[in-house]
Parts: structure tokens; sequence; C-alpha cells
């Protein structure tokens, strides 16, 4: 596998977490006021979602420090 591959397959792996993250972040809050649940589960939602966004980020920013070193 070619390092440019490789880059597309993590950063395509970052989008989906991305998405994954708002789909949570959404989902979660509109059952949670749908159910009622406590707060607490709200904060958990949330938490997360961050965690997902995060993680997106991180990867993100290996990519493209990869790119820079590369030269491109």
């Amino acid at each position: 596998m070619s390092r440019d591959e490789n880059q597309r397959k993590q950063t395509r792996l970052a989008s989906y977490v991305m998405l994954a993250s708002v789909v949570v972040f959404m989902g979660g809050s509109w059952l949670g006021k749908l159910l009622g649940l406590p707060v607490r589960f709200a904060f958990l939602i949330d938490f997360i979602a961050l965690a997902g966004f995060a993680f997106a980020m991180i990867v993100l920013f290996r990519v493209w420090r990869s790119r820079q070193q590369d030269g491109e």
C-alpha cells in the first residue's frame, strides 16, 4: 500500500468518524429529550461526540503533517 493511499484511507476514516459523531450528538440529543433522560446522559452523549471529533482531528493533523514532510 502506498503512502498516498494510506493517507486517503485515514482521511476517509476521519470523515466517517466525524459523520458518526454528528449523528450520535444530534440523534442522542433528540432521543434524550424525547425519552426525558436525565442531564447526565446528555453530558455522556456530548462527551462521546467530542471524543469522536478529537479522534478525527488528531488523524487529520497526522495526515497533514505527513504531507508536509513529503513536500506536497
